[in-house]
């Protein structure tokens, strides 16, 4: 069959998207989504969204990383289905949709998407690292010159050691100023480090107030292929009110064989 396809990418981390309203794409086939996300052999993509119909919200999303399985919440992604959604005239400049985490509300102005994540109410600090799920798992480790880190070999060395086979994406931050933070991500699923983690920086951004390196609730986060700002409200070690926002763009369409 003849799949139409779109492209997005939100600083760099990049979204094979389908409208799948008429639920013909096979869903099942963790091979075929897998080579569509392969950059030498199909369309290449840190992850693939499917847009399919909800009865109480604008749209449902369903994100599978590269590898080809179905994951949990991507938050550039769910940005990045947000400004998906818009060009395919399903809102204005509100919305919400459901995700594997619950329910998203999210606005689009200029091809800036401010997504709100869910509530965290759990942040484990440890001697070395913070833990916390902010709709995936991520353990926040500051390091010193960020730039010339071996994020690869350190992040998969913790993913698989510390949290075996389930994983965790794993977050290395360098602190710029009170409340400037510079990211770089290993991802589960995509098994690498990408340009971007929508759902990582909003762990980072948590995680350093928590652990009192920010007095800061709003929070700029460089990553590798851009800057994201996540802004929050915290009471009594709960944090809510927590919005992503940066730029989500369209990069292309086209129609692949499968």
């Amino acid at each position: 069959m003849d799949l139409e396809f779109y492209k997005y990418q939100g600083t760099g981390n990049d979204f094979i998207m389908i409208d799948n309203r008429s639920k013909t794409f096979p869903k099942n086939k963790t091979d075929i989504i897998a080579k569509l996300c392969d950059r030498h052999f199909g369309i290449g993509a840190d992850g693939l969204i499917l847009l399919e119909e909800d009865d109480t919200t604008d749209f449902k999303m369903v994100y599978y990383n590269s590898d080809g399985n179905e994951s949990t919440m991507c938050g550039n992604g769910g940005r990045c289905i947000v400004a998906f959604a818009h060009k395919l005239g399903l809102f204005e400049t509100e919305t919400t949709f459901i995700a594997i985490d619950g329910l998203h509300h999210a606005s689009i102005f200029n091809n800036l998407v401010s997504l709100q994540m869910i509530d965290v109410n759990r942040v484990n600090i440890f001697d070395k690292y913070v833990f916390t799920n902010t709709g995936s798992p991520h353990h926040v480790q500051l390091v010193n010159n960020l730039a010339n880190y071996d994020v690869f070999s350190n992040g998969k060395k913790i993913r698989n050691e510390i949290y075996g086979t389930e994983g965790s994406n794993v977050n290395f931050v360098e602190q710029i100023t009170n409340n400037t933070f510079k990211v770089r991500t290993y991802e589960r699923g995509v098994e690498n480090e990408t340009l971007a983690c929508g759902t990582g920086v909003t762990a980072v951004a948590i995680a350093m107030h928590a652990t009192k390196k920010t007095n800061s609730s709003s929070i700029t986060l460089p990553v590798e292929g851009g800057e994201l700002e996540v802004s929050f409200e915290e009471q009594d070690g709960i944090y809510c009110n927590v919005f992503l926002k940066g730029p989500a763009t369209f990069v292309f369409k086209g129609k692949i064989n499968i």
